[in-house]
């Protein structure tokens, strides 16, 4: 498995990763991810950059973007993740969140954000171990393919905060990591 930056010619293996995945995981993805023109608009044009996919071979096995936030929010980036049930437990969200991190950094994003329903707790947990810490939860705030409310938790990541205690130790320099 590798995770490479997606291009024009990850595309429609990257629309199969996404015709591949269950209802309910296309609940909870806020772009329209089956839509030829959306996903291969995100490899060129102005939607370029800020998104990765994990490859085995010829197959896309897991997504992630960070995506600015306009205007006044211009500082604050979010994540989008998705792994095929078939790599679910085998690290490779954790692998993906990190690239995101990594790049969320190299962009100059100062925090980043993440919304997940509040049942999933493996990706609680995936970004907690990351550093990202619970900022709201939103009672009964999406609605799932079959009509029932769920709650989100938006859960943050202050890139500074956690650079600062790199930094103080000299290991921000060594991975061109912004100073606290």
């Amino acid at each position: 498995m590798t995770v490479v930056e997606l291009g024009p010619e990850r595309c429609d293996a990257l629309l199969r990763f996404f015709g591949d995945l269950p209802e309910g995981d296309l609940t909870f993805i806020k772009e329209e991810v089956t839509d030829p023109e959306t996903v291969r608009s995100w490899a060129t044009g102005e939607s370029a950059g800020g998104r990765w996919v994990a490859v085995e071979g010829d197959e896309v096995t897991g997504y992630v973007a960070v995506r600015p936030l306009p205007g006044w929010s211009d500082h604050v980036g979010e994540i989008r993740l998705v792994v095929a049930p078939s790599s679910r437990g085998s690290g490779l969200g954790r692998e993906l969140a990190r690239q995101a991190l990594v790049g969320a950094v190299a962009s100059g994003l100062s925090k980043l954000v993440v919304e997940v329903v509040a049942e999933q707790g493996p990706a609680l947990a995936l970004f907690g171990d990351l550093g990202f810490t619970g900022e709201a939860l939103l009672k009964d705030h999406i609605r799932d393919r079959s009509g029932e409310l769920r709650d989100l938790m938006v859960l943050a990541h202050h890139v500074s905060d956690t650079w600062a205690g790199m930094d103080s130790v000299g290991i921000a320099d060594e991975l061109g990591a912004p100073a606290g």
